[in-house]
């Protein structure tokens, strides 16, 4: 398969740039992913995809202000993104300067703290911290928007560019899935007969690389750290059994769960995860899908085509582009039946 085939076409005008004003305002457009049909709603619509017995999965990380600006003390300025909190002084980040920190160089950041350089591992810094990070973080950090959000953060972001449920600090990147849910929204689908679980998974600066292979198999993932806990796979269990779907909010919750169930079966667990979904690749759980509209010729609109079937995920997308949704993570979303007869691009 070429990456080529997940091309598409996308106006600047449809990249969502700011929240709406509520996060149910958005709108839902819902692919049976069996037949390919498309109905166009809000995402309050959701409630009526929704069957008492139903298992929803949610990510429960949260995003840390991992964005951090300074200077070498030589006087370079920099630029530091945070992937992946190791301890309580030390982390792996991103560094952008004219030229490369060298090990046992100081960075002063900016807002008064200060980092040593201590090694470098590919394209990342390990980087030790004078005081314990996440409250740093908080003090002096700003949220990482992605990278097609131009524009600098602003306070409003705090709030906006996390799930009302986030609880477990160390993403960088939001579960945009799941920004659509209110605490409202949430307790009508548990008045519904809708059982709620929740999954962990830090999601890194890499889910906005872009694919530089040309043939998707070529192609390595990023690595990213999950936990699926006994709970999740006693839920499963128990939605299975009274015939309940499992209903995924989130391409970070698709991946946890097929992670955890790579042979076959859901079993607990935690560590780090390259999972790669993309078509003819098996789902081992997960029914159903809320997602937001992805980047082109991305792994996550591949782990859609895999989920809903190539020829009915691009057509999907064709049809928002004409309809006006807004694309991205604070943009509009889907909901996806899977579709267990999906097939890849035609050779």
């Amino acid at each position: 398969m070429r990456v080529a085939d997940f091309h598409f076409d996308l106006p600047e005008s449809l990249i969502a740039r700011h929240p709406l004003a509520e996060r149910r305002a958005s709108r839902l457009l819902q692919l049976d992913g069996p037949t390919g049909a498309l109905r166009h709603g809000q995402f309050t619509d959701v409630l009526e995809q929704l069957r008492p017995g139903d298992l929803m999965v949610f990510n429960d990380t949260r995003v840390i202000p991992a964005r951090l600006f300074g200077q070498k003390a030589s006087g370079g300025k920099l630029e530091v993104l945070v992937e992946r909190v190791l301890d309580q002084y030390r982390v792996l980040a991103h560094v952008r300067s004219s030229k490369s920190p060298k090990p046992g160089s100081q960075i002063l950041i900016d807002g008064g703290a200060e980092a040593e350089m201590v090694a470098r591992h590919d394209a990342l810094f390990e980087l030790r911290f004078a005081e314990p990070v996440l409250p740093l973080l908080e003090r002096v950090g700003h949220m990482p928007l992605p990278p097609y959000i131009d524009r600098p953060d602003d306070e409003a972001d705090r709030e906006r560019y996390q799930t009302v449920y986030a609880q477990k600090a160390g993403a960088v990147a939001a579960p945009t899935a799941g920004l659509h849910f209110d605490d409202e929204l949430l307790a009508a689908i548990r008045a519904k007969g809708v059982e709620t679980a929740f999954v962990t998974l830090h999601v890194g600066a890499g889910t906005f690389q872009p694919v530089r292979v040309e043939r998707i198999e070529d192609h390595h993932m990023h690595s990213e750290w999950l936990e699926v806990g006994q709970g999740v796979v006693d839920a499963v269990a128990a939605c299975r059994a009274r015939g309940g779907r499992v209903v995924a909010v989130g391409t970070t919750s698709v991946r946890s769960l097929e992670t955890a169930a790579r042979d076959g079966e859901l079993k607990p667990f935690s560590g780090d995860t390259d999972i790669f979904i993309y078509p003819g690749r098996p789902f081992h759980v997960v029914d159903a899908l809320v997602t937001n509209f992805h980047l082109p010729e991305s792994t996550l609109l591949m782990l859609v085509s895999a989920f809903a079937g190539y020829p009915e995920t691009m057509a999907a997308y064709r049809e928002a582009v004409a309809q006006g949704y807004r694309f991205f993570s604070y943009g509009d979303a889907m909901f996806i039946t899977r579709n267990p007869a999906a097939r890849g691009p035609e050779v």
